[in-house]
């Protein structure tokens, strides 16, 4: 927890100054596009100060949301977006009071936004032999994993589950379903 806070407070001044150098370049962009708007419009840019600029250039208001929207993400194979279709999506419960937002990316199909108290991630659906739906952030370190009756979040890097007993209304209705009739035990035989 204390390593979350220490990032956080770490973090939030970058934040600011990296929103505050877009503001900046932003007036300057869009002059320069006004003199030479055929060019802006033919380049093609892969970096996040690239990409607001052109948008600037381009129209002006995008800029913010092609900002807000994080990195342009590589596209996926199709088993990659048949897990993301059997996301569960919006705002799950956990133990303890605690809630998971899972939505999907707008900008990146396929892709997800991760977020709850004190945490965001950028995920991606990885194919797994089991079936599980799983969604990683490789460069934070951070697994969604979702079965039939409940999901987590863990942080391999830190070690530790951000959140446990998660359950949007249809697992909540496989976990009632288990309680009533529970499935019969590995270890007994018959």
């Amino acid at each position: 927890m204390k390593t979350l806070i220490a990032t956080l407070m770490i973090a939030a001044p970058l934040v600011a100054i990296s929103h505050s150098a877009v503001a900046e370049t932003a007036p300057k962009a869009k002059a320069a596009a006004a003199k030479k708007a055929p060019a802006a419009k033919k380049a093609t840019t892969t970096s996040k100060k690239g990409k607001a600029a052109a948008a600037v250039a381009a129209g002006g208001a995008g800029a913010a949301a092609v900002v807000a929207a994080g990195p342009a993400s590589a596209a996926l194979g199709t088993e990659e977006l048949a897990v993301a279709e059997r996301v569960h999506k919006g705002r799950i419960a956990c133990e303890l009071g605690a809630y998971v937002n899972v939505n999907a990316d707008t900008a990146n199909p396929g892709y997800f936004i991760v977020d709850g108290r004190g945490f965001k991630y950028h995920m991606s659906p990885v194919k797994t032999s089991t079936g599980t739906v799983r969604l990683e952030d490789k460069a934070a370190g951070a697994v969604w994993l979702q079965i039939a009756n409940k999901s987590m979040l863990m942080n391999q890097k830190a070690g530790q589950r951000l959140a446990d007993e998660c359950m949007s209304p249809e697992q909540q209705q496989v976990a009632e379903a288990i309680r009533k009739n529970p499935p019969p035990s590995l270890l007994d035989s018959k």
